[in-house]
């Protein structure tokens, strides 16, 4: 206490500034190796066929990027109360929190990297949050500084059974689709090949980019401004003019690009493919990487101006923090 005026210093706030400065470094770290693991997984398709130099594939990527990153949102959702109830930790005890996901995650990537694994960003991200939260959730019952009597009423079980079932339903879906989409390709164009591109591919591919494109309004701008004021308003109320129009469009100049340069349309689709897949990327997988540090640093100003000590403020209300 301030001599005098009964006011509380929280004598540890130099140590938890320079945890909120190690999770941001961490944030920095996590994205090298973060983005290496995945870069991979939506450059591949476009640098293994060259549909391109990989001076345009790059560009392409990294225009996406950016529009995934500007267009991300409620990045802080898993990290705040998606896997754990706030309500049962205090300040001190998220920070440890956080400070343990990070630390693991750069190793866990790092080590995947190293070993030339495949690996999810998501499912690093969620179970690391598991498990750390399940341990001190753990020791805080063991040593009575909780009200909760189970380690489960600390977890946010609904959000983390819709998670892992989206997970696995992921994959299930990315399979079956997959799967339909090659026997389907396969079926129209492997039959005298250059003979079926030259007839049906700039059909093909402007049928392809408009599901694309599909995909990213629908699902990948759903969230931003853009689409919740009147632009977006009216895209939903014109969705099937927009995609018959935009078909048409892209369709004309797959056309007119194969008819006067002699291009292969196919190759649109993959360059469309790699912009929204690194769009996706930026607005699901990056802000895995600074959701955590981000919400720690939510947490510190929270607690900043509370005047109590860290181990006693409760984290209720991280759970209605802005993202």
């Amino acid at each position: 206490q301030q001599p005098g005026t009964g006011t509380f210093v929280p004598p540890a706030m130099d140590s938890f500034l320079a945890i909120v400065i190690v999770l941001l470094i961490l944030a920095a770290a996590d994205l090298i190796v973060g983005v290496s693991n995945d870069a991979a997984n939506f450059l591949n398709s476009a640098i293994g066929s060259r549909v391109a130099s990989r001076k345009v594939i790059l560009s392409v990527a990294s225009v996406g990027i950016l529009l995934g990153a500007l267009a991300s949102s409620g990045m802080m959702e898993i990290a705040r109360k998606g896997i754990f109830d706030p309500s049962y930790f205090s300040f001190a005890d998220v920070m440890i929190i956080f400070l343990a996901v990070m630390l693991a995650d750069i190793i866990l990537l790092d080590l995947y990297n190293s070993l030339g694994l495949p690996t999810s960003t998501t499912v690093s991200i969620v179970f690391e949050l598991l498990g750390a939260a399940m341990m001190v959730g753990w020791l805080k019952i063991q040593f009575g500084s909780t009200e909760a009597t189970s380690i489960w009423q600390m977890i946010n079980t609904s959000k983390l059974g819709e998670i892992i079932s989206g997970i696995f339903l992921s994959v299930l879906i990315a399979f079956t689709v997959g799967a339909a989409v090659m026997w389907v390709a396969r079926f129209l164009l492997t039959f005298h090949i250059e003979r079926s591109v030259q007839r049906w591919g700039s059909l093909i591919a402007g049928m392809a980019i408009t599901f694309i494109v599909y995909f990213m309004l629908v699902k990948g701008l759903k969230g931003t401004d853009l689409m919740k004021g009147p632009t977006g308003t009216w895209v939903n109320a014109h969705i099937i003019s927009v995609m018959a129009s935009t078909f048409l469009g892209l369709t004309a100049l797959a056309y007119l690009l194969q008819r006067s340069m002699a291009m292969n349309p196919l190759r649109l689709v993959v360059l469309a493919g790699t912009f929204a897949l690194a769009m996706a990327f930026a607005g699901n997988d990056l802000v895995n990487f600074i959701g955590v540090p981000i919400t720690g640093l939510q947490a510190f100003h929270m607690w900043q101006g509370s005047g109590v000590e860290a181990e006693a403020f409760m984290m209720s209300d991280m759970a209605g923090a802005a993202s």
